[in-house]
């Protein structure tokens, strides 16, 4: 019974975001597995499960490495882990131009160039929780943010 309820704690809570705690990375260690009580007219059990893990919560001025996913004529898209991160044209140095005639479309300076599958830091500007998911405004206008060589 005990390796049941380890898999499908695994399976249902592994890679989920809660507002309160963030993104559950990884289950370090199950502390307590209380005994069952059986749901009348279901058939089916519940178990009260206390266990470790390690979260990833961002916070306003954090600054993370990320991986471009999309440029558009908003700006650009990028993934920290399991976070996507929406970074502003507003946000973005003013000698940064779009091409979107390039493909994949891009954003470029003389020294820099951001398309699909670029390392940039960027600086989390601002975040919305709500109850399953974490959105978040990044910049790279400031130093040492960017293109990642």
């Amino acid at each position: 019974m005990r390796e049941f309820v380890t898999k499908r704690l695994y399976k249902d809570v592994l890679g989920t975001c809660t507002g309160r705690y963030g993104y559950i990375v990884a289950i370090v260690a199950i502390l307590e597995i209380q005994t069952g009580k059986i749901i009348p007219g279901y058939g089916s059990a519940e178990f009260q499960v206390q266990y470790s893990a390690i979260l990833f919560k961002p916070f306003k001025n954090e600054v993370l490495d990320a991986v471009v996913d999309t440029v558009n004529k908003m700006g650009f898209f990028a993934n920290a882990g399991p976070l996507q991160i929406f970074v502003s044209n507003a946000l973005i140095p003013s000698d940064m131009e779009l091409d979107m005639n390039s493909n994949p479309p891009s954003l470029h300076s003389n020294d820099q160039k951001i398309e699909k599958g670029t390392l940039v830091r960027i600086k989390i500007a601002g975040t919305r929780i709500d109850a399953t998911n974490i959105y978040a405004i990044g910049t790279i206008k400031e130093d040492y943010l960017g293109v990642i060589e």
